[in-house]
């Protein structure tokens, strides 16, 4: 899964989820709910954070150490300790900021289906090494498989689908610089 596969779909999970209780909703409006509950850049940026932190570590700066994409961040240890950090941050101070990265990231697992590298999803249990994965040719494989395989290229649409959507919202409620600042709707 790729940019807009992560984000977009996260995203509308998550205004689902917000937006489900309400009568009669708007796609605006569902967005709005979403955005009183948590900021919204945050859940976009936990949706990507596995991405962020592991593909600079395991396939440029060690390289020869991992030679793997999906390493420290892709494992259940990493999402218990940003909800664990996310909960004491609500219970004790109200904040729900690390809860939102923590929500981003469990999406962008389920996503991965990392549950089908089980080394890596429940490392260190299983082992303190990660599989080695070939990614010589990385970029080249990504970009053929958005256009030859269903599993990359839906995802894809659907996430840039839903990105768009709430842009357009953004625009048309004249909230973009809100959004911006704030990471909410109103």
């Amino acid at each position: 899964m790729l940019l807009f596969g992560h984000a977009g779909v996260t995203l509308g999970a998550a205004t689902l989820l917000a937006g489900a209780a309400k009568s009669r909703p708007t796609s605006a409006s569902w967005f709005a709910t979403l955005s009183r509950y948590l900021d919204i850049r945050l859940l976009l940026v936990g949706s990507l954070l596995p991405d962020i932190i592991d593909k600079p570590v395991g396939q440029y700066f060690f390289r020869d150490t991992f030679d793997n994409g999906r390493i420290f961040s892709h494992t259940l240890l990493f999402l218990v300790l940003l909800s664990a950090i996310g909960f004491y941050l609500q219970k004790r101070y109200r904040q729900v900021w690390m809860l939102a990265l923590a929500a981003g990231t469990f999406t962008h697992l389920l996503l991965d289906e990392i549950w089908l590298t089980p080394r890596t999803l429940f490392w260190p249990l299983l082992g303190f090494t990660f599989e080695k994965v070939s990614i010589a040719n990385w970029l080249s494989d990504i970009f053929h498989e958005l256009f030859s395989k269903p599993a990359v290229y839906i995802p894809e649409a659907v996430g840039l689908a839903i990105m768009l959507w709430f842009s357009l919202v953004l625009v048309r409620r004249k909230k973009v610089g809100f959004f911006i600042k704030y990471g909410k709707l109103s």
